[in-house]
């Protein structure tokens, strides 16, 4: 049935994301810390199609994720993950082009196998990878999808939403440990529909927040 197929090319892209990109996800998730820990802001824009909202406001999510907006002020010491399948997106590129001029950490969420089979179209000649801070990449296969079906030509199933996820997640354990560890422990929100969850929110989270910005 394709429903196991699709589970199956899943539990694979997942797998091959976890040992392919543990070097990076360290990498980052301890630059991101660091940052944080240093008076940084870490800015989230769109990836895959709004995977971010899964990291803003969640119970069990951090409050340092802030959601990025096009009057947002980028200043030198944030961090900025940014995300293009392709690596060559223009409004995409352009944002993290303008942001390391800034002095902002970028990390890009790409596919390196789609983005080497494309060409750039920024006016720079380059992609994502080739200029920003760190590369995380989705493991996604070119052009996206993942499944051979018959009787359908294009291929089905998107990969790079729920590597991303499963990536940005990681690269947040990496950095909520280390910042424990520095005597930075971040507020993680409970559920807002869990008895108690507003309340602690309120109280403990949003005003460390105000305070600290984490």
């Amino acid at each position: 049935m394709l429903i196991d197929t699709y589970q199956q090319a899943a539990f694979d892209l997942l797998y091959k994301a976890r040992t392919t990109q543990r070097e990076a996800v360290i990498k980052i998730g301890t630059l991101l810390a660091d940052a944080i820990e240093n008076g940084g802001r870490v800015w989230l824009n769109g990836i895959c199609h709004s995977i971010e909202m899964d990291l803003l406001h969640r119970g069990g999510g951090p409050a340092f994720y802030r959601h990025y907006e096009a009057n947002t002020e980028l200043k030198p010491g944030d961090v900025l993950f940014v995300s293009s399948v392709s690596g060559r997106t223009l409004p995409v590129v352009n944002l993290a082009w303008e942001a390391m001029e800034k002095g902002v950490y970028v990390i890009a969420l790409t596919s390196m196998e789609y983005a080497r089979s494309v060409d750039p179209v920024h006016p720079s000649g380059k992609k994502l990878y080739e200029f920003v801070t760190a590369v995380l990449d989705n493991c996604a296969p070119a052009a996206e999808a993942m499944i051979e079906v018959e009787g359908l030509e294009p291929r089905f199933a998107a990969a790079s939403g729920i590597a991303s996820d499963f990536l940005m997640w990681s690269v947040t354990a990496v950095c909520v440990e280390k910042m424990i560890a520095d005597g930075f422990t971040p507020g993680i929100f409970k559920s807002a529909n869990f008895p108690g969850g507003t309340e602690y929110n309120h109280d403990v989270v949003d005003t460390q927040f105000a305070e600290k910005g984490y």
